[in-house]
């Protein structure tokens, strides 16, 4: 638990980051691509090549490609269409799926979590209910996908990791998590990357640095590992834990004038959907006992 608090605080300006100084400024598969091979470079010259099961390097690559590559990529190309408050809130769906994820490899259902996804979308409605812009639901749906592929990634590490006791140490493994995001990275970058928008100044580059090396490297990893020592109805509330460190970041730093009255409403419901997926879901529930 220790572990996925102080990733949250290291996250906590990430997307505030990214919106202020790189979206719309920087091409986003280049952003995406430059963060995953820094990352990679924290933990490939660790990284164990022999000794380790091939269903586990395959079962970490894949989480990789799932939580990091896909992920970023839909998450960068949401700030196009989203301000920031309204990508931090939207990503409150991620517990839900986290759970509806954790219930699929169990092969149990609860329609509790699809419940809660319904309050939830209300409440993403209201936040923009006279501004449902092809261009909103773009970037909605995108970020979605991103929620999905993150919450997949976090289970599925979890369910790896538990499928295949080693007494390697988990760092010796990770190495094949960034080379799963590579193969996402790489050739987005290479189809529908834009070399013309390339970092210009030293902070763009340092604010990519920090992103790669800190956030993704070491807090991708933590936040694994911390995933592992937990049930999945935590990890799914700590999914959120984010989301009000975020949003007071950047509405107390870079916009001041949002329309407070209306994220506070819609926000409201969505946080509502956690309740009631926290209440009412077995699973989930055990986050909160």
């Amino acid at each position: 638990m220790g572990l996925l608090v102080f990733v949250t605080v290291l996250w906590a300006f990430s997307f505030s980051l990214i919106g202020e100084f790189l979206a719309g400024q920087v091409d986003s598969d280049f952003a995406v691509l430059t963060r995953v091979l820094l990352a990679a470079l924290v933990f490939l010259p660790f990284t164990r090549w022999r000794g380790v099961a091939t269903g586990q390097k395959l079962g970490i690559l894949v989480t990789g490609m799932l939580q990091f590559g896909i992920t970023y990529l839909c998450l960068y190309r949401s700030f196009s269409y989203l301000t920031v408050p309204e990508v931090l809130l939207f990503t409150i769906f991620t517990p839900l799926y986290v759970t509806l994820i954790d219930d699929a490899m169990y092969r149990r259902f609860s329609p509790v979590a699809l419940l809660a996804a319904a309050v939830a979308t209300l409440g993403a409605g209201i936040i923009r209910y006279d501004g449902l812009s092809p261009d909103f639901i773009t970037g909605f749906l995108l970020l979605q996908v991103a929620n999905f592929t993150f919450a997949a990634g976090q289970v599925g590490y979890k369910h790896v990791m538990r499928h295949y006791p080693s007494d390697i140490p988990a760092f010796r493994t990770f190495g094949y998590f960034f080379i799963g995001a590579l193969i996402i990275a790489l050739p987005s970058f290479l189809i529908f990357g834009d070399g013309s928008r390339l970092p210009e100044t030293g902070l763009q580059w340092g604010i990519l640095a920090w992103l790669g090396l800190a956030a993704s490297g070491i807090g991708l990893f933590l936040w694994n590992r911390g995933g592992c020592h937990v049930d999945a109805g935590t990890l799914a509330i700590m999914n959120n834990a984010l989301v009000p460190a975020g949003l007071l970041v950047n509405l107390l730093i870079w916009n001041r004038d949002a329309d407070l009255l209306r994220l506070a409403f819609g926000g409201a419901v969505i946080v509502s959907s956690l309740w009631l997926n926290a209440r009412f879901h077995p699973r989930a529930r055990l986050a909160i006992t």
